[in-house]
């Protein structure tokens, strides 16, 4: 399919009511009802589009955008009813999570940034009209990840901050810091794994 063909589709996609939604979790987690998955998945398809956005002037849109929706299916499997957080935040980190490993293995690494903010727009992309309870979601998760962030060595920090927030290749980071590019992936996989760390009873929470 073409990208013009997708948006074409996207179009016709109507946007469902919290009852109808919540009545298609039901059916579908409750009674495996195949009818109701597909039209779960087909109503977050927007997701995956607006997931891909900050990659849409590449040649492989169509590639990042299938391993989004992947991303959806997968999210949408695994989704538990009773953990009390919204579809839309679950599902955006595995969405998202596919199409990085999909351009990693492409080759692509300087992968383009949604935000300075520390991506904040990405994880705000729920839906058009989020509830007060998304928001607040939302807002605690970016709160934890500046925490996170604010407790990690310093090199690690300037370290993630540069290649993620500035988009900075991993080599001129090493001139900056005046390091070798292996410490610098050092320094890059050592801050993640620390961040995966603080946040992760607060995943377990929501």
């Amino acid at each position: 399919m073409r990208l013009e063909e997708y948006l074409s589709e996207l179009q016709k996609i109507a946007i469902l009511d919290s009852k109808t939604e919540q009545e298609l979790w039901r059916q579908f987690k409750l009674h495996n009802n195949t009818v109701a998955r597909q039209k779960l998945i087909e109503s977050y398809q927007p997701l995956v589009f607006k997931t891909a956005m900050p990659y849409r002037d590449m040649d492989n849109i169509m590639d990042i955008i299938q391993e989004g929706t992947v991303g959806l299916i997968e999210a949408a499997e695994t989704f538990d009813l009773n953990r009390g957080v919204a579809f839309s935040l679950y599902s955006v980190h595995r969405i998202r999570g596919l199409m990085i490993d999909y351009l990693r293995r492409e080759g692509r690494v300087d992968l383009p940034c949604v935000s300075s903010d520390f991506n904040e727009q990405a994880l705000q992309l729920a839906d058009c009209a989020p509830t007060v309870s998304e928001q607040a979601e939302t807002h605690e998760m970016i709160d934890r990840l500046r925490q996170a962030m604010n407790r990690l060595p310093q090199k690690e920090r300037t370290v993630l901050e540069s290649i993620y927030l500035q988009s900075e290749e991993a080599r001129t980071v090493a001139n900056e810091l005046k390091l070798s590019v292996s410490h610098i992936y050092r320094l890059q996989k050592q801050g993640i794994r620390r961040i995966r760390g603080m946040l992760s009873k607060f995943m377990r929470k929501i």
